[in-house]
C-alpha cells in the first residue's frame, strides 16, 4: 500500500512539473483586423474614432511605425503571414475564388504558423475570416495545423455580416439569417467561440488567430447597435437615402455610413478589450503575447470614406494599391513582464517576419525557406536584432504591381503584367513618407538596383501567373 502511495505521490509530482513547464510555453494570440488603415486607432493618430482598449495594448508594449501587410488586399497578404514568404514566392498570390464557396487552397506541402505551434506542443485556433482554401479542400483550416476553427471559411462570404452559416471545423453552422431578419451577428457569434477556446485552454499553451472582419464592408451592425447609435449622435449624421431595397447582391447599402465604420472599429475594440479582461481573469496576461495588425489598408467599399476619417493617415493611397496607405499598417507587440510599455520603434519589418519570430520564440527550426527575420530581438532586448536589406510586394490586379522597400527608398511599378520593364517610380520616405515627388530620374542607380530586386524577387506560379 505505502510503495504504490510513493508510486501515486511520484505520479503527481511528475505531472505537476509537466503542467508547470508547459505553462512557461507564452500563448499567443494574433489579431488581425480586416480592412483597417494606418490611421484607424487612437494610438496611431485617430481623431474621431474611439480606441480606448487597442490604445492601451499599445501603451503597455511596443508600437511600430514602420510595418508592413503582405500585400494590399486580402488572401495573399494572408498568405504572406501564415507562409512566412512574401507575395512573390507565396503559394497565393491573389483572391481566386472558386464556386459556390472559397478560395484557391493552400497547398499542403506548405508550411505555416499553426502547424509550427502544434509541434510545438500548442492547442491551436482561428476565429473570423479564412479565405485560403474552400471547406474540405487542403487548404481548409483544420487540415492546415488549427485544432479549432470557427467564422467564415470564404472570405467573399465574409462580405455579409449576417451570413446564412458560418462553419465550426467542417461542420456547416446554419443561422437565423434572412435578407429582412437579420438577427445573428456573425462578429458576436465568432467572438463567443474565441473567448470559450481560451477559457477551454487555460492549462494548455495555445496559439490563438483572431482574424476578425471587422471593419471591412458592408458596413452592417446589429438593429439598435449602442455603439452605432453613439456615432450617429456623436457625427450628427444625416440619413443617406437608399433607393431600393437590398437584393443580397453585393454590399448591402447603408444610411449612416461614417457612423458605421466607426462604430466597426469601436466594436473590434471591445473585442479586443474582452480578450485581455478574459486573460487577467484566467492569471494569463503575464504568459501571453498578443499581437495587433490590418491585413491591408482602408477601404472605400459599402459607402466607406477613408478620407473623412483620414484612415491612411497622410499617406498616399488606400486597399489594392502599394503606395504606403495600401499596406503600411498599425502593428502592437503587447506581453507583460517581457515586453517594457510605452516603446515605439521605426524597425521596418513585414509580415513574412512573423514565421521566424515564432520559431525562434518557440525553439522550433523552421522546415524551409522563409523571407522574414526574427523580430524577438528588439522585442525582448535581447541579441542584436537583423534589418532587412530590401521589402518586395506584387499585386495581381488592376494591371500589377510591383513595390521595393530598400532603406529609405520606396519604388513603385504600375501595370507592370504587360510591361515588366516600364518605368518606376521612387520616393525618398525619410523626407517624403505621403510619396509626393518621384525622384527616379534623379537617382537613376537606386532605380537600377530596385528594378534587380523586381526581378530577382518575383517567382512565376503556375496558378498566379504574372509576367506569362
Amino acid at each position: 500500500m505505502l510503495l504504490k502511495l510513493l508510486a501515486l505521490f511520484t505520479l503527481l509530482l511528475s505531472s505537476l512539473a509537466f503542467s508547470a513547464a508547459a505553462q512557461q510555453k507564452p500563448n499567443v494570440i494574433f489579431i488581425l483586423a480586416d480592412d483597417m488603415g494606418y490611421g484607424d486607432l487612437g494610438c496611431y493618430g485617430q481623431k474621431l474614432i474611439e480606441t480606448p482598449n487597442i490604445d492601451r495594448l499599445a501603451a503597455g508594449g511596443m508600437r511600430f511605425t514602420q510595418f508592413y501587410a503582405g500585400t494590399s488586399v486580402c488572401a495573399p497578404s494572408r498568405a504572406s503571414l501564415m507562409t512566412g514568404l512574401h507575395t512573390g514566392h507565396t503559394p497565393i498570390r491573389g483572391n481566386y475564388e472558386i464556386k459556390p464557396e472559397g478560395q484557391l487552397p493552400l497547398p499542403d506541402s506548405a508550411c505555416i504558423i499553426p502547424e509550427m505551434f502544434k509541434a510545438a506542443g500548442y492547442k491551436t485556433g482561428a476565429f473570423g475570416k479564412w479565405g485560403m482554401g474552400y471547406p474540405g479542400s487542403e487548404g481548409d483550416p483544420i487540415k492546415q495545423g488549427f485544432d479549432q476553427f470557427y467564422g467564415y471559411n470564404c472570405q467573399r462570404q465574409s462580405h455579409n455580416f449576417f451570413p446564412d452559416h458560418l462553419w465550426n471545423n467542417q461542420q456547416r453552422i446554419v443561422l437565423n439569417n434572412t435578407l429582412t431578419e437579420q438577427r445573428d451577428y456573425a462578429p458576436e457569434l465568432i467572438q463567443q467561440q474565441a473567448m470559450t477556446f481560451i477559457e477551454q485552454n487555460k492549462s494548455n499553451p495555445f496559439f490563438l488567430y483572431l482574424a476578425y472582419t471587422l471593419p471591412h464592408a458592408a458596413l452592417q451592425l446589429p438593429a439598435a447597435d449602442p455603439v452605432f447609435e453613439h456615432y450617429k449622435k456623436k457625427f450628427k449624421e444625416q440619413p443617406k437615402t437608399i433607393i431600393k431595397d437590398w437584393n443580397g447582391i453585393g454590399y448591402q447599402p447603408q444610411a449612416y455610413s461614417h457612423a458605421a465604420y466607426a462604430a466597426m472599429v469601436t466594436k473590434l475594440d471591445n473585442y479586443v478589450g474582452e480578450v485581455v479582461a478574459r486573460l487577467k481573469k484566467l492569471g494569463l496576461d503575464k504568459n501571453t503575447m498578443i499581437i495587433f495588425t490590418s491585413d491591408n489598408g482602408p477601404h472605400k467599399e459599402g459607402g466607406n470614406e477613408p478620407a473623412f476619417f483620414n484612415s491612411s493617415a497622410g499617406f498616399r493611397g488606400i486597399k489594392r494599391q502599394l503606395s504606403e496607405g495600401g499596406i503600411r499598417e498599425p502593428m502592437i507587440v503587447s506581453w507583460p513582464g517581457k515586453i517594457k510599455a510605452r516603446q515605439v520603434s521605426n524597425h521596418v519589418g513585414a509580415f513574412w517576419d512573423f514565421m521566424p519570430t515564432f520559431a525562434e520564440l518557440t525553439g522550433q527550426i523552421l522546415q524551409g525557406h522563409t523571407d522574414g527575420l526574427s523580430i524577438l530581438p528588439i522585442l525582448l532586448h535581447k541579441g542584436q536584432q537583423q534589418q532587412h536589406e530590401f521589402l518586395y510586394w506584387e499585386f495581381h490586379e488592376d494591371g500589377g504591381r510591383q513595390a521595393v522597400r530598400m532603406g529609405k527608398w520606396k519604388g513603385i511599378r504600375e501595370k507592370a503584367i504587360k510591361n515588366p520593364y516600364s518605368a518606376i517610380a521612387l520616393y525618398d520616405l525619410a523626407n517624403d513618407p505621403g510619396e509626393t515627388k518621384n525622384l527616379a530620374s534623379a537617382f537613376p542607380e537606386v532605380v537600377s538596383k530596385i528594378r534587380k530586386i523586381m526581378q530577382n524577387e518575383h517567382t512565376e506560379h503556375k496558378d498566379f501567373p504574372f509576367f506569362n
